[in-house]
């Protein structure tokens, strides 16, 4: 293990029995990608209770057994910082809270070396970002898709990253979309508990597939329009594209969403004449016990002004409920 690293210590417990070692790994350490996982295992920075390394990812876990992860100081960051304004909701020395627009990426990948939220964030924050998402993802504790606007929160220290890890690890963290769907849903409220996971034909996508990790949403419908609806989706797990996936399932896709909805004629002319090109999804609510104070906290965000004019179009009057 690298002398001077950081340590988090995990026992293996749940859901996680039974599973490969990075896999186990993966799901109870939530701020860690699987990819960085096996890194680190890799690498010797994985060791049982005896102190023995495992470097090998594939082993079956089982209930109780307790692993220590060494997380060696992240390397010097080769992602830039850049002065991109950001709609701050809430800033302190620990976390920092984001309104972020539709169309800018939350962290650098293949495609989008430069220009999203990490790059401003490092500009921002200028040093003060935990370190423990990896080199490409610094402060980051969760995402939200670059077509969805709204409510992000992010670490500046290792100690707050981990404090909101736990949190969004144990489905304590508040958070509310608006959305408007295709069609009147019908209950009017309900649940969708189903696995999600990489779709089998297409690994691009996500898709209820057995052996996918634990998914619910919640929804209420806010508001019926015009052949749509606008709703309100609470989540209880935080999933890949979970409430794109989810409210197609039962037929109430999202209107704009091009991977999971099919957008039938009449909304399509709508959403051309609104100039509306993204899922209709706003992360609205944003609620969680601060990592290192233990107060409450919970924001709201406004609809921006793209849904707000697809949501008159599609009501005809200016009757918006709120969050």
């Amino acid at each position: 293990m690298t002398p001077g690293a950081d340590t988090i210590q995990v026992t293996i417990s749940g859901a996680a029995a039974g599973l490969r070692l990075d896999r186990a790994l993966a799901e109870l350490v939530p701020e860690l990608s699987r990819e960085r996982v096996k890194a680190l295992i890799a690498a010797g920075q994985v060791t049982d209770a005896a102190g023995i390394e495992s470097r090998d990812s594939a082993r079956r876990t089982h209930d109780g057994q307790r692993f220590s992860l060494a997380l060696p100081p992240p390397l010097p960051l080769d992602t830039p910082a850049q002065d991109i304004a950001l709609a701050i909701t809430y800033e302190d020395e620990h976390v920092i809270v984001v309104d972020k627009p539709a169309g800018l990426v939350v962290h650098p990948a293949a495609g989008n070396l430069d220009g999203t939220l990490v790059n401003a964030l490092l500009h921002h924050c200028a040093g003060q970002l935990s370190g423990i998402g990896g080199v490409a993802r610094p402060g980051i504790v969760h995402r939200i898709d670059k077509d969805t606007s709204g409510l992000i929160v992010a670490a500046k220290s290792d100690r707050a990253h981990e404090g909101l890890a736990r949190q969004f690890a144990d489905h304590s963290i508040d958070r509310r979309y608006l959305a408007m769907v295709a069609g009147h849903p019908n209950p009017a409220a309900g649940s969708v508990d189903a696995p999600l996971g990489r779709s089998p034909a297409n690994r691009k996508k996500m898709a209820i597939v057995a052996g996918g990790k634990r998914a619910v949403t919640h929804y209420r419908l806010l508001k019926r329009l015009r052949d749509a609806a606008l709703v309100e989706c609470r989540l209880e797990t935080g999933r890949t594209h979970q409430v794109r996936v989810h409210m197609a399932s039962i037929g109430h896709g999202l209107l704009g969403d091009p991977v999971y909805s099919k957008t039938g004629r009449s909304h399509r002319a709508l959403l051309e004449t609104a100039n509306f090109r993204r899922q209709a999804l706003h992360a609205a609510r944003l609620g969680f016990i601060h990592p290192i104070t233990s107060i409450a906290l919970a924001f709201d965000s406004e609809m921006p002004a793209d849904m707000r004019l697809l949501l008159d179009r599609l009501d005809g009057h200016g009757d918006r409920p709120r969050a």
